[in-house]
C-alpha cells in the first residue's frame, strides 16, 4: 500500500515559514493603513487654500472665515475632526473689515485651519494637531500666506506633504 501526504516535519516548516512572513508583514500592513486614515489631512487643508486663495482674489480685501469661503470639512474616515469653535466654524476674523478703499488693515488677521486626531495611529497619538494658519495684510502687499504646523513629529510622517502647504517668504 502506498502512503500519499506530507510528514510531521515538513507541515511545520511550512508553518515556521508563514509565522516569519506574518511577522515581517503585519507591521507595515499597520503603517500603510494608518498613512491611508491619514491622508485625508492633506487634500482637506489644500481645498481650504484654494478656496481662501479664491476669496482673497476676488474679494481683495481680507481672508475669510470658513463661512465666507464656503468650506465644509468632510470627516468621512473618522480619523481627524475640527472642533467647530471659532477658528474653525466661523473663523477668528469676524469682525476683521478691509479699509474704505478695499486694501487690508495694518495688522495681521487670520483664519485657521485645524484638524485634530481621534485615534492613536502607531506612534502618532490621539489628539494630535494639524494646523495651518493663514494671514493676510497690507505689508505684504495684500497677499495670503499660510504657516502649517503639526504638533507631533510622529504624525508628521503620516502626512509628509502637509508641511508644504507653507507659504515660502
Amino acid at each position: 500500500m502506498k502512503k500519499q501526504g506530507f510528514t510531521l516535519i515538513e507541515l511545520m516548516v511550512v508553518i515556521v515559514i508563514m509565522g516569519i512572513l506574518a511577522a515581517v508583514a503585519v507591521p507595515k500592513l499597520f503603517g500603510m493603513i494608518a498613512k491611508s486614515k491619514a491622508s485625508e489631512v492633506g487634500p482637506a487643508a489644500g481645498e481650504y487654500v484654494k478656496l481662501q486663495d479664491a476669496y482673497v482674489a476676488e474679494k481683495g480685501i481680507r481672508v475669510g472665515n470658513w463661512k465666507e469661503i464656503g468650506y465644509l470639512m468632510q470627516n468621512s474616515n473618522n480619523f481627524f475632526y475640527c472642533d467647530k469653535s471659532a477658528d474653525c466654524a466661523q473663523g477668528d476674523n469676524t469682525d476683521g473689515k478691509a479699509n474704505s478703499n478695499g486694501s487690508f488693515k495694518d495688522y495681521d488677521f487670520s483664519a485657521n485651519w485645524t484638524a485634530t486626531s481621534v485615534a492613536t495611529l502607531n506612534d502618532c497619538k490621539a489628539a494630535s494637531n494639524w494646523g495651518l494658519e493663514t494671514a493676510g495684510n497690507s505689508s505684504n502687499g495684500g497677499l495670503v500666506t499660510y504657516t502649517a504646523s503639526v504638533t507631533n513629529d510622529d504624525c508628521e510622517v503620516l502626512t509628509p506633504n502637509f508641511k508644504q502647504l507653507t507659504t515660502k517668504k
